[in-house]
């Protein structure tokens, strides 16, 4: 479906959404315009009305709960490539990134206005979203059309306002659920947040019908196309593994019932989905070659995904890319060796004296997440300008990084080299296969049930595109997560996410449900600053700290800023801040704690 069409529906939609007329004295209806009273009619009407939830969704300051790649001077913040900044992934230190850096050291405060994706409370355009879907549920009964057709559009509209939801409820707990169209003079606008575990059901009653009465295929080729029962599996075990594993760790009701749900709906998926992991048999290139790609059409892995198209909708987050700062060491040193073990363990690690050593003998993925030296004529870094790579901030030309660790995940030249700022076509995967299996993994583990077969369904199979050995039941404990207070395998799984899902905007959410914020106080390191890489990085303009278990020199990005020394407050960092202007509309919502 062309963009230009959706905006020619939507307003026909908003006519009779914000005004449609009926005479009723004489009963007759306009012949020139969309009535709310004439429009209920077929399946294509109904198809017609969820196509604006698709139209809205694409905004994703506003909405972000797909977070594609937003366009123009957004690119650089509502985007899943850049949102590791809030974690310890990514170490940005653009001004563009500030929401990211203050979020990061502990730094953020409570905003006036819901507006941006710093704040992701939403205001009035972030709730229309809610209020567009409750609207089609009270009229698709309108329609004369069979009752398991009818379901379908209710089950992609209950699809989007649980996954909301969820958002919402993730960001900032309580939430103030709304199932119908309001006016101005509806109580429920002034009424106090419902708490968290109440929406969360109706978030999961929502969810299931979704997953009941979604078809398997809706015949549009996936090209893209429309949600289908496996995209909202996948959503389901995305939020149940959230809320089983943020009521494990933080406390709440039946967390278990939580897990197993996650845990069911992704196996539906594993076993009985039309998706696989893509691979051509090379584990130096399958991990990153489509994520790279700027067509993803036909790939058996990339379940939804939002083409870009110049004259349409385009982005400009390749430009953007060097505002991520670059990977942290904090990240880099989670990579496996090549026999299956951490570093801390491993006789294979050469250590980080050099950029280059650091490559050696390790998982594959390394190597198609971080630009390697001698790879950046492989991938025209930075748009072949001729240059040595990396290069740190403060170098003359070319494109840096704050950490040394350029990130090559998602790059690609192509989309840059004789464009125009904001013509990219550098297309968003929303949902990918790989994440059932990591989710399937972590709710078994998490559940205590998770045997080797489990773990050959899942963990292994993303092992095996790359070539990495098989993870066992028992591994040996990795001595830097020894006191997580987690088993050895849980630890396993999660570097597991954290390496396959890096660039993808899953760490800090993970962090925040694993009740792991204080993993944020440790500062975002670089490459090690020795007298060679003074020498060879030249110019750059840095600072720098010895790591006390070392005794070495490192790039310490956010010294001597108003980023360093991070801060995570275990009593309040937890939940974000309702706007104030919020508050003021509606005393009655309360501020989350600690931030009064």
């Amino acid at each position: 479906m062309k963009n230009h069409i959706y905006t020619l529906k939507c307003l026909l939609i908003a006519t009779f959404m914000l005004g449609g007329c009926n005479d009723q004295f004489l009963e007759r209806f306009p012949l020139d315009q969309v009535s709310n009273d004439t429009f209920w009619n077929t399946a294509n009407d109904l198809a017609t009305y969820n196509n604006f939830y698709y139209h809205l969704l694409q905004d994703d300051v506003n909405f972000p709960i797909m977070l594609g790649h937003h366009g123009g001077f957004d690119s650089q913040i509502a985007s899943y490539l850049h949102l590791d900044g809030f974690a310890d992934n990514l170490a940005p230190n653009h001004e563009r990134h500030r929401p990211f850096q203050q979020v990061r050291a502990g730094r953020q405060i409570i905003p006036t206005s819901s507006s941006g994706i710093a704040n992701q409370w939403y205001g009035f355009r972030g709730w229309n979203l809610v209020r567009a879907i409750n609207i089609g549920l009270e009229n698709y009964p309108k329609a004369a059309i069979p009752e398991d057709i009818r379901n379908r559009y209710a089950g992609e509209a209950r699809m989007f306002r649980g996954w909301f939801y969820h958002h919402i409820v993730k960001m900032f707990g309580d939430a103030p659920w709304v199932e119908r169209e309001l006016n101005i003079d509806s109580e429920e606008l002034f009424t106090a947040r419902m708490p968290r575990e109440q929406v969360m059901d109706k978030v999961l009653a929502d969810l299931n019908f979704a997953t009941s009465h979604l078809p398997n295929d809706w015949g549009d080729g996936n090209e893209p196309g429309r949600f289908n029962r496996w995209a909202a599996l996948l959503v389901k075990s995305r939020v149940c593994l959230f809320e089983g594993t943020w009521r494990k760790y933080h406390g709440g009701s039946n967390p278990e019932m939580w897990l197993k749900e996650a845990a069911d709906a992704a196996k539906d998926l594993i076993d009985n989905g039309p998706y696989a992991l893509y691979s051509t048999g090379n584990p130096t290139m399958d991990y990153n070659a489509y994520h790279r790609a700027l067509d993803v059409s036909g790939n058996p892995e990339v379940m939804v995904w939002r083409r870009y198209l110049l004259g349409i909708r385009t982005n400009h987050v390749q430009d953007y890319y060097s505002y991520s700062g670059g990977a942290t060491r904090n990240f880099v040193e989670d990579y496996l060796c090549s026999d299956g073990l951490p570093i801390s363990l491993s006789n294979l690690y050469q250590g980080d004296d050099s950029i280059e050593d650091v490559f050696v003998n390790r998982d594959p993925r390394m190597r198609q997440t971080i630009l390697h030296p001698e790879d950046a004529g492989f991938y025209m870094y930075h748009n072949a300008d001729g240059r040595t790579y990396p290069r740190i901030q403060g170098q003359p030309g070319g494109r840096t990084s704050s950490t040394g660790y350029q990130v090559i995940k998602h790059y690609n030249a192509n989309d840059m080299i004789g464009k125009a700022f904001d013509t990219g076509e550098f297309p968003a995967i929303i949902l990918r296969f790989a994440e059932a299996l990591l989710n399937y993994a972590e709710a078994k583990a998490e559940l205590g049930e998770i045997t080797q077969g489990d773990l050959d369904v899942s963990i292994n199979l993303l092992r095996d595109r790359v070539g990495m050995p098989h993870l066992g039941i028992n591994p040996p404990m990795d001595p830097r997560y020894a006191n997580d207070g987690i088993s050895p395998l849980l630890v396993e799984i999660r570097r597991e996410r954290r390496i396959e899902l890096f660039g993808e905007g899953f760490r800090y959410d993970d962090l925040r449900r694993w009740k792991q914020g204080k993993k944020l106080e440790k500062p975002d390191m670089g490459i090690q600053w020795n007298a060679a890489a003074e020498t060879r990085f030249a110019g750059a303009i840095i600072h720098t700290s010895v790591d006390p278990e070392n005794g070495k020199t490192y790039i310490d990005v956010y010294k001597n800023s108003d980023w360093a020394n991070p801060v995570f407050d275990e009593n309040k960092d937890y939940l974000w801040p309702i706007p104030l202007n919020d508050l003021a509309q509606n005393p009655n919502l309360g501020q989350n704690p600690g931030w009064d």
